[in-house]
């Protein structure tokens, strides 16, 4: 078996202390329009563009309460969690229309949640060949659209609904 090293991953996984305000917490909290990437905010979840997508268009849907399991979270959170799922699903269909689509969570840190204690579900569109060596060995993401073009076009078609 042949392992690729990816240590600049650590820093990034591992960066917030024990204690920290909470990145979802904190982002829902802003106020609509402050550039902080939420694209659509619904009752009890709200859409928000990863900072650090790996594809563009990456979104996360993520609960208004911080909760970090399924378990713990009230149904009528879940339910409207897997429909602002499907809509992103939907709306990133029509707006990149991509090979397929990434949509998971990880919950806790060992399975790789990078905020493990504020669940959220990514939804990542997929391209052949999008995967390359440059974020393992040149620690450099290569995205081909702006934040600020995607925030609008993905915005704009939650606005539609």
């Amino acid at each position: 078996m042949e392992h690729l090293w990816s240590p600049w991953r650590f820093r990034y996984v591992s960066s917030a202390p024990p204690g920290e305000n909470c990145l979802f917490c904190s982002k829902a909290a802003e106020l609509p329009g402050s550039g902080n990437l939420i694209v659509h905010r619904a009752v009890h979840n709200f859409v928000i563009l990863n900072l650090y997508p790996y594809n563009t268009g990456h979104l996360m849907v993520a609960p208004y309460e911080h909760v970090g399991t399924l378990s713990a979270a009230p149904a009528g959170t879940l339910s409207e969690m897997m429909s602002l799922t499907q809509a992103a699903e939907r709306l990133l269909n029509g707006i990149y229309s991509p090979a397929g689509l990434n949509i998971g969570m990880n919950v806790g840190a060992c399975a790789g949640a990078a905020v493990a204690g504020h669940l959220h579900m990514h939804v990542v569109p997929r391209w052949k060949g999008d995967a390359n060596f440059m974020t393992v060995i040149g620690e450099t993401r290569v995205s081909p659209e702006e934040l600020g073009v995607t925030y609008l076009k993905i915005r704009t078609a939650f606005e539609s609904l």
